[in-house]
């Protein structure tokens, strides 16, 4: 059963930084990619970074381009999303989310189906 679980979330005053971190367990196999996701209030679910395991390329989504950067620590099964330089639009629920299955098209765009519960950063103006 696969299990993620989301931490690292808070308040920050813009310009700030934040480092997230997503504990994974369940993920077997070679054939997965693993990313960022995030909720606004009021707005749809947008993609933030994933990294594909088979290849180990990351994408991110452009407004968080040389911003934010996605990591893994394999030993530790753990995921980290470094945010800096932090607006208020980046205000919303961040989620950690794994798909199985093997491609090689941008991960953002992957139907993932396992899910957190979700972390809230917070960034004051």
């Amino acid at each position: 059963e696969v299990q993620l679980v989301e931490s690292g979330g808070g308040l920050v005053q813009a310009g700030g930084s934040l480092r997230l971190s997503c504990a994974a367990s369940g993920l077997t196999g070679d054939d997965y990619a693993i990313g960022w996701f995030r909720r606004a209030p009021g707005k749809e679910r947008e993609g933030v970074s994933c990294i594909r395991s088979t290849d180990g390329y990351t994408f991110y989504a452009d407004s968080m381009k040389g911003r934010f950067t996605i990591s893994s620590d394999n030993a530790r099964n753990t995921l980290y999303l470094q945010m800096n330089s932090l607006k208020p639009g980046d205000t919303a629920v961040y989620y950690c989310a794994a798909f199985f299955g093997t491609s090689y098209s941008n991960c953002l765009d992957y139907k993932y189906r396992y899910w957190g519960q979700g972390t809230q950063v917070t960034v004051s103006s």
